[in-house]
């Protein structure tokens, strides 16, 4: 390591240790001098002496490297922990976030000297940024009720600790399903319903709906219909306030499959683009009217709660049945040649948009021809907003499947009536 090099790693552990104290020594601001234990000076040095620790083990190299780094370490912590305990016997507190706060500045000081400076700071930032906010942390876990904290537990315990081990090969016959896929689904669409919990809990019932729905209709908006369905069925939210978070999802949806099909072959744009933002448009349009326009005699849409994040059950067993429409549609791709690419496409799309584009994209200009890749990209997206509908219609039933299908039918009319007028200009 060059001089340049170790200067600007004991730059960054002084400054990783400047950060620790200025948090600290705001928040113990009122305290007179010599009432706490460590402050920003402290915090300061901290970090210089465990850059100096990991000079020092970088120096000796080997298996005293290690000796060093955790002699200094277990040292430094000792000593701190007895001034901590005098602090809070004085202050007749109980905490060891001081002491927690100094040790982690002491490790990163030393990892900046032998480690890697990005991460560091990194996670000196982090953890400061933990220690700021303090106060909302709290005031956010004395909130929290027990549905809520076991959905978060159960979504992060699905996505970090069920998915890495779920095989990602496909089992059954025509190319089968692949259990990730499946599992995949099961967590967007718990991950859409939690949102939109949380989303109405925080911002109120019209603005919290149509947040979780523009959110969640950046990963499918065909998650967002279902959760919505399920909570109008429920009588969890107002029909019309549901329905306008689904026509806000369908427009993120459409906007979507545009970035799409441009990033991936721009040549079917041009087909593309204009009944995608002609239908994106009037959901918008649906979504504003049925969120905000509330007839005399509907009740107060403040009044509703959702009661629960979602239902680990009922969310497996719609991704099961989703991953085998998606199974379907590859089927009767393959089955019909090249009308089948239209149809199969209309399939998948019942469910998901994103993988059938990818997919079409890739077969333009060859083996399909760019008017007809486009018009199956375009079923697609028709197929995934007639599934709207139905799901309305299944589960949500009564008012909500209604304005779905006012939704619905704006979209789809409009759409169809910018790529016939598109057509026509191509064509003239």
């Amino acid at each position: 390591m060059d001089f340049q090099e170790l200067v600007s790693r004991f730059g960054l552990a002084l400054g990783i240790g400047l950060l620790f104290g200025l948090e600290r020594g705001w928040r113990m601001r009122g305290e007179p001098p010599g009432g706490r234990t460590a402050g920003i000076r402290t915090f300061a040095i901290s970090g210089i002496l465990g850059g100096v620790v990991g000079a020092t083990a970088q120096a000796v190299n080997g298996v005293g490297a290690g000796i060093v780094l955790g002699l200094g370490l277990a040292a430094f912590s000792a000593g701190l922990a007895v001034f901590c305990l005098e602090e809070n016997r004085a202050q007749k507190d109980f905490s060891a976030t001081t002491w927690v706060a100094a040790t982690l500045t002491f490790a990163l000081g030393a990892y900046a000297l032998v480690g890697d400076m990005l991460a560091a700071a990194a996670l000196a930032v982090a953890a400061s940024l933990i220690l700021a906010l303090r106060e909302p942390l709290h005031g956010w876990v004395e909130k929290l009720t027990w549905p809520e904290l076991r959905s978060a537990l159960v979504l992060l315990a699905m996505t970090f600790i069920a998915l890495p081990i779920v095989p990602d090969t496909p089992i059954g016959p025509f190319g089968g399903v692949n259990p990730r896929e499946v599992w995949l689904i099961a967590i967007v669409l718990a991950g859409a319903s939690f949102v939109g919990y949380v989303a109405v809990k925080y911002f109120g019932a019209s603005h919290g709906v149509l947040l979780a729905g523009a959110a969640g209709g950046l990963a499918s908006s065909t998650a967002v219909t279902i959760a919505n369905a399920q909570r109008a069925a429920s009588h969890e939210g107002s029909p019309r306030i549901l329905a306008a978070g689904v026509a806000m999802a369908s427009a993120v949806m459409f906007l979507r499959a545009c970035a799409i099909v441009l990033a991936l072959n721009v040549s079917l744009l041009e087909l593309v683009a204009p009944p995608l933002l002609a239908a994106a448009a009037a959901a918008v349009v649906s979504a504003l009217i049925a969120a905000y326009w509330r007839r005399s005699d509907e009740p107060n849409p403040q009044t509703f709660k959702f009661r629960n994040p979602f239902a680990f059950w009922t969310v497996v067993g719609f991704a099961l049945f989703l991953g085998a429409v998606i199974v379907v549609g590859r089927l009767v791709g393959e089955w019909l040649g090249g009308v089948g690419a239209i149809i199969g496409a209309a399939v998948v799309g019942l469910v998901d948009v994103d993988a059938i584009m990818v997919s079409l994209a890739g077969l333009s200009p060859q083996p399909l021809d760019t008017q007809d890749a486009s018009i199956a990209v375009l079923s697609a997206v028709a197929a995934n907003t007639l599934s709207k509908i139905a799901i309305g219609g299944i589960i949500g039933r009564g008012r909500f499947a209604l304005e779905i299908v006012a939704m619905a039918l704006a979209c789809l009319t409009v759409g169809a009536l910018a790529l016939w007028m598109t057509l026509a200009i191509l064509h003239r």
